[in-house]
């Protein structure tokens, strides 16, 4: 009697597996919903989202990279495009939702190859091949260009179709002010413009603090609200009695011994307030606390201090001062002190704020963006961040590009001629990279509320006679961007391109999904949900 045949299990039980065909569907299918979802934001017609969390916060953006960190994607090749989107956002500050749009068309043209029965990897290696053209393509198209209006003008297109529509210029002139106050050696450090935000006024009060604004207030009321010629020290210790390490147990016979002991702790505060007054500071700012009599003795020398001062503020007023911050208060000495020509407290929406304005050369400055409600404040914020973001990429890059879909219909353009030099199946899917380029000019058609598909012919025909041409999406025209003042940095364009293409090859080689269930959830759970977190079932 043959013995009945055991079935092997490779895999433990509840885990769910998509193989072939299956797999690249479904990954296509959860990048194509995702760029879906961002698309109507691209342009300066382009909408908002609300996203709401479970808490019930609320946020209100039109921001690629804040609507997909805000939305809680479950999807494993949705999570890789909006790794596509962060990148974007860390290495040039704008252009995100360009970024996933452009990845989404190309998993969707892609899909179209492989119904052709195209192998995937046959569609990867065109793909590659189309990027490292439209890199070559793009080079040649940009144009030289860093001076303070070409950088105004890029700020300004950043900050099209925010919330910051209606003050964008005098908010690109701050930003370019900022950019260029803490540039060094032709590189641009974006943490050391520090954006501090209050409600309560209009965005165009908004404006550039040649120093720091610090969130917080004197320790002591009996301080000067106000010093001029200010003498700054930077401390990240304590102004108080340390504290015995070991448990230490110190017995008292004769209360005059107290008092001697009570009178000892006073001495080495007053010691330690003699030592920073003798240094000529008559501003400190400390990172640690200050003891209650250390403020007296503070308040009595006319010093103005203020303690638990984050360790970014510190370090951005070190830039700014030129003050060195010390680690002992036995080694501050007057090398260490740093200058401002004014440090005052001020009221700002019922909140006191320490300003540290009037500093000589300082390579860190502030932004107060300001702006009716905290929404609006935040918005701004996001979309300042974006512009000091772009702003510095052409200041370290040098070069930009026309915007309103010029570079990508010319791009296009291009790539079909270098398509058709192309033997092998190479030739569809460098085509089809063309095409899905297309995607950018024609969502600022659609969502301008004008027909996408006049938009593109006539781009196509304006770029016969100059790689400049882009659209109007406030008339609908057909203009030379470069003319028009919108124009974007090569370096935004040339990271969305790469890792659009990157993303979309990475996801079209994969032919089998292997999820593992999820250990709190039973089989009827994983079943409900398709057999995999936020996964379709098949």
């Amino acid at each position: 009697m043959a013995q009945e045949q055991q079935p092997i299990l490779v895999l433990p039980e509840g885990t769910s597996r998509y193989l072939g065909k299956d797999a690249q569907r479904m990954n296509i299918l959860a990048g194509k919903i995702l760029a879906e979802t961002v698309r109507t934001t691209l342009g300066p017609r382009g909408m908002d989202k609300m996203l709401v969390d479970s808490l019930g916060d609320i946020v209100v953006t039109n921001d690629g990279v804040t609507i997909l960190k805000e939305m809680d994607i479950e999807h494993p090749a949705a999570k890789m495009l909006v790794e596509v989107a962060k990148t974007q956002e860390d290495e040039v500050g704008d252009g995100t939702t360009t970024a996933v749009i452009i990845a989404g068309e190309l998993l969707k043209k892609a899909e179209n190859l492989l119904e052709m029965e195209i192998h995937p990897t046959i569609i990867a290696m065109g793909y590659r091949q189309a990027a490292e053209k439209a890199q070559e393509i793009l080079n040649t198209i940009a144009i030289d260009a860093s001076d303070r209006d070409t950088l105004i003008k890029v700020a300004m297109t950043a900050m099209t179709g925010k919330g910051t529509e209606k003050a964008r210029e005098p908010l690109a002139e701050l930003i370019v002010d900022a950019v260029k106050q803490v540039e060094e050696d032709g590189e641009v450090e974006k943490d050391h413009i520090k954006i501090e935000k209050k409600e309560g006024a209009a965005v165009d009060d908004s404006t550039l603090v040649q120093g720091v604004i610090i969130d917080k207030e004197r320790v002591h009321p009996g301080m000067p609200k106000k010093v001029e010629n200010a003498k700054i020290a930077l401390l990240n210790c304590p102004i108080e009695v340390k504290e015995t390490e070991v448990d230490a147990e110190i017995r008292i016979t004769d209360p005059s011994q107290m008092q001697a002991f009570i009178e000892q702790e006073e001495q080495m505060i007053r010691d330690m307030v003699d030592k920073i007054v003798s240094t000529g500071a008559n501003v400190l700012f400390c990172q640690k606390g200050i003891d209650d009599l250390a403020q007296h003795y503070l308040a009595k020398a006319g010093v103005l201090a203020v303690r638990r001062v984050k360790k970014s503020d510190m370090e951005k007023l070190s830039k700014a001062t030129g003050a060195s911050i010390v680690t002992n208060i036995e080694d501050l000495s007057e090398e260490d002190i740093g200058e401002a020509g004014v440090v005052s407290e001020k009221k700002i929406s019922g909140e006191e704020m320490i300003f540290v304005e009037e500093c000589k050369e300082p390579k860190a400055v502030t932004i107060l963006v300001r702006g009716s409600t905290e929404h609006v404040v935040s918005e701004v914020e996001r979309a300042i961040e974006d512009a000091i973001g772009v702003v510095a990429a052409t200041v370290e890059d040098g070069k930009v590009v026309a915007g309103g879909g010029a570079p990508e219909i010319e791009i296009a353009k291009r790539l079909k001629d270098y398509a058709d030099a192309i033997s092998g199946r190479e030739q569809l899917a460098v085509s089809a990279f063309a095409e899905a380029l297309e995607i950018v000019p024609k969502t600022l058609a659609e969502n301008a509320g004008l027909d996408s598909i006049d938009a593109l012919v006539d781009l196509r025909a304006a770029h016969e006679t100059s790689p400049y041409m882009g659209l109007d999406v406030f008339e609908g025209d057909i203009v030379d961007m470069n003319k028009a003042g919108v124009i974007e940095p090569h370096k935004v364009k040339k990271q969305a391109i790469q890792s659009a293409a990157e993303a979309a090859e990475m996801i079209l080689r994969i032919d089998d999904v292997i999820a593992a269930s999820s250990s709190d959830s039973s089989d009827e759970d994983m079943d409900e949900m398709g057999g995999m977190g936020g996964m379709p079932p098949m």
